[in-house]
């Protein structure tokens, strides 16, 4: 899906572009993904795993580019990459359908600045105008700063993985399953 270029500005002051990424951007994800698992411990890879080509995730971005409900959403600080969120669907059932998947990560130096609301809410009034009923996400029980977010947003915890993680070091890490009804009250 594309999503037309909107342009916000952080609590530092600066401009900030969320648009919905492209095959150019291929190389500039393939990196993000890589250092972003290496600066927290609350991503579901470590920077190893990532052993995706750029070939490989141009693809990737052609068909998030031709889908009509599935969002990839960059954000672009004085040009530089700064973050991530997608949207997709749970599955290709048609009981499934009211149903969406939410994910998001920034590099750290852009935490705190507001541009994850911008980036969820931008994401959260596509889902609903495409039709979803219900969001739902994944979020580590220790990232108390994402789940502060998500709740101020709306989600609510409905559920907890325990075990969900286990690090390399061989502590685990626990989930919060959350939900959010993006249908209007009635």
């Amino acid at each position: 899906m594309l999503l037309k270029e909107k342009e916000i500005i952080l609590s530092d002051g600066r401009h900030c572009i969320l648009r919905s990424a492209c095959t150019e951007d291929a190389e500039d994800l393939v990196q993000y993904l890589k250092i972003t698992s290496a600066e927290t411990p609350y991503l579901m890879r470590e920077p190893e795993e990532i052993t995706l080509t750029s070939a490989q995730e141009k693809d990737f971005l052609q068909t998030m580019e031709e889908a009509k409900r599935e969002l990839l959403l960059i954000a672009r600080v004085d040009g530089k990459h700064a973050g991530n969120c997608s949207l997709s669907s749970c599955g290709s059932y048609k009981r499934y359908a009211h149903r969406c998947n939410i994910a998001i990560a920034l590099y750290q130096e852009y935490c705190g600045m507001g541009l994850g609301k911008a980036m969820l809410n931008t994401v959260l009034e596509t889902a609903a105008g495409c039709g979803y009923e219900q969001a739902e996400l994944e979020v580590v029980t220790a990232n108390t700063a994402a789940v502060r977010l998500y709740k101020s947003l709306g989600f609510e915890i409905y559920g907890e993985q325990p075990h969900s993680m286990k690090y390399k070091d061989g502590s685990y890490a626990n989930e919060y399953l959350m939900v959010k009804n993006l249908t209007p009250v009635k």
